[in-house]
C-alpha cells in the first residue's frame, strides 16, 4: 500500500503508467495524462486515482505544524551570472 511522505523510494502506478506517484519525504510528485472513460476500466482508475489522493489528503491532516509553504528544492538561484558564450 502506498504511504504518503514515508520515504524517497516508494512509487505507484495507476492504469499502466498513465498516471505515475513518486513518494518523497517532504514531497510527492503526480505525473501524467489520464483518460477516464465510463466503463469499469474508467472506474477502477478513477478509485485508484482516489484512493492515492485521499491517502495524501490524509497523511497531510495529520500534521500538526505543517507550514505554509514549504522552501524551493532546490533553493531559487541568487544573483545573476555572466553568460560564457558572449
Amino acid at each position: 500500500m502506498f504511504k504518503p511522505f514515508a520515504n524517497d523510494t516508494d512509487a505507484m502506478n495507476i492504469a499502466g503508467d498513465a498516471i505515475n506517484i513518486v513518494n518523497g519525504k517532504t514531497r510527492v510528485t503526480v505525473s501524467g495524462d489520464l483518460t477516464i472513460a465510463r466503463d469499469q476500466a474508467g472506474l477502477a482508475a478513477a478509485q485508484a486515482l482516489h484512493d492515492a489522493l485521499g491517502a495524501i489528503v490524509e497523511a497531510l491532516k495529520k500534521e500538526s505544524n505543517l507550514p505554509a509553504k514549504l522552501p524551493d528544492e532546490p533553493p531559487a538561484p541568487t544573483g545573476t551570472a555572466d553568460n560564457p558564450f558572449i
